[in-house]
């Protein structure tokens, strides 16, 4: 068995020495003519990506194009305007954090947005950040939960006057972002800070928040294209203005997502990695989204990939119709943690309980920076803690196989921003190709805005309540019909238990 199983890795491996990294999906269980079953699917795939890297309208329902491929190679964008906007920005970018550095005014920075304009951030943070080289520490409010606002407000006090505030939101309007705005201009206003003075608007051109910032002369309004969606916008101003701050080197990021984009442009589908992990996602998955994505990182940096993968995998692939309008309930869910963690978590179940999930292991051949102590220190003969760390994954890789579990394994020399920057353009390619293996829309998200709505509706419903002046002891459904809203009982209860519970009733 062991030697049929390393033909079969060596017959299916796929190495890209240009980026550094190489795709095992030797422990997937595909048939030998799955590829040649697949390949008028892959041939249309690969059709659509050309088409969406020129300019096509890749979202029928909003007419726009679809181009954060372009973030890192400006010249493909479909004409010139659009190119002198990418470098124009990017050198904005730079100019900024230059400045900000050599003036010494601001050690910390709040970005304030959420999911897209925060889930990226986070990661690459944590991922390239070091306290103690970071030019900036990043903070981030990427909730309305007030309490959440006040535990970073706690960290940030007596330092607003240091603290740079990054407003992401590309309509101006998302409720949490702006009223993470508002609860930061109420503490800047606390404290005597000049909020104007310390903040930054990335936005839409002429959005409501595009117009707040330059009526109020804040410091720097950068531009979020209606081309760029949320969860692809970690390439764009969203993520490499905060990350230029914190002092990570954003050149390498967009060199190393140009690089992997090089590669998974190809039409070879055994030398493109991206092609392959869609092909595979769409084995595991019988191409319905029957099984999740465990994604396993073992590397400490990469412990918010997952979380970071959730949204751009599950808002791009969950939807309920196709291209032609058909009923199709597409997605694949996606969860993750780090390890050796998950070898005390969750691997348990992974290897002897219900069989729905795959795995993607990410491995870190280098254990860390040279002459770092822990990397050379043997915790047994000729042992390190990165041999143990590789050795578990080895382990939890053969554990899962023999139980018929499937994995693919993405392995990288080591993590650094051009790494980073190739893993979120591989992901991203492969999200394309697995819709277009689907046959569904990747690049919107009405489910996302139904939710806002239906949040919206109970908002005016709250304020109906309030009109009414009740009670700490408020009937529900008496006031419900008091306020014209007797099919809404379940809904007027919860708000009055909400208010009850914050001293807001009379």
């Amino acid at each position: 068995m062991s030697n049929s199983l390393f033909e079969r890795y060596k017959k299916h491996l796929c190495v890209c020495p240009s980026i550094g990294l190489s795709l095992d999906i030797s422990r997937m269980t595909f048939a030998d003519d799955f590829f040649k079953k697949m390949e008028p699917k892959l041939d249309h795939a690969y059709a659509q990506m050309d088409q969406l890297e020129g300019g096509a309208i890749a979202n029928p329902d909003e007419q726009r194009m679809v181009g954060h491929y372009w973030l890192r190679d400006a010249k493909l964008a479909p004409d010139a305007a659009l190119t002198k906007e990418i470098t124009g920005t990017l050198a904005r970018i730079k100019k900024f954090a230059a400045e900000i550095h050599a003036g010494g005014k601001f050690s910390e920075v709040l970005v304030i947005g959420i999911g897209g304009s925060a889930l990226g951030p986070q990661f690459v943070a944590d991922a390239l950040g070091d306290p103690s080289t970071d030019k900036m520490k990043v903070h981030f409010f990427d909730n309305t939960d007030p309490d959440g606002m006040a535990r970073v407000l706690r960290v940030l006090k007596g330092k607003l006057d240091k603290t740079l505030a990054v407003v992401v939101s590309k309509s101006g309007g998302t409720p949490e972002t702006r009223n993470g705005m508002l609860v930061a201009q109420a503490a800047y206003k606390a404290a005597g800070v000049d909020f104007a003075k310390h903040a930054v608007a990335v936005t839409g051109e002429g959005s409501k928040l595009d117009k707040v910032a330059a009526s109020e002369g804040w410091l720097l309004r950068l531009p979020m294209w209606d081309w760029v969606g949320g969860r692809t916008s970690e390439l764009a101003a969203v993520g490499l203005l905060p990350a230029a701050l914190q002092g990570i080197d954003i050149d390498a990021m967009l060199a190393g997502a140009a690089a992997c984009d090089a590669v998974t442009r190809q039409p070879d589908t055994a030398k493109n990695p991206a092609a392959l992990m869609a092909l595979m996602w769409h084995h595991a998955t019988n191409g319905r989204g029957e099984k999740d994505m465990v994604v396993l990182p073992y590397k400490d940096r990469l412990l918010l990939f997952s979380r970071y993968l959730q949204q751009l995998v599950m808002e791009s692939l969950g939807k309920a119709d196709d291209l032609s309008g058909k009923k199709v309930e597409q997605g694949i869910a996606v969860y993750g943690n780090k390890g050796s963690t998950d070898q005390h978590a969750y691997v348990q179940q992974l290897r002897e309980g219900v069989n729905n999930f795959f795995a993607v292991f990410i491995r870190v051949l280098e254990d860390g920076a040279a002459g770092d102590m822990p990397t050379k220190l043997e915790v047994e003969p000729q042992v390190t803690s990165g041999d143990y760390l590789d050795g578990l994954y080895l382990g939890t890789r053969s554990a899962l196989y023999e139980n018929g579990r499937q994995s693919i394994t993405i392995t990288v020399n080591h993590v650094d921003a051009k790494t980073v920057g190739t893993l979120i353009a591989l992901f991203e390619r492969a999200v394309g190709f697995y819709a277009s293996l689907v046959n569904i829309n990747a690049y919107h998200q009405p489910g996302v805005e139904a939710g806002k709505k239906a949040a919206a509706a109970v908002l005016d419903l709250q304020r109906k309540i309030l009109a009414a002046k009740p009670g700490a002891n408020a009937d529900a459904a008496k006031l419900a019909a008091q306020i014209a809203a007797a099919d809404q009982v379940e809904t007027v209860y919860h708000v009055l238990e909400h208010l009850k519970a914050n001293g807001r009733l009379g």
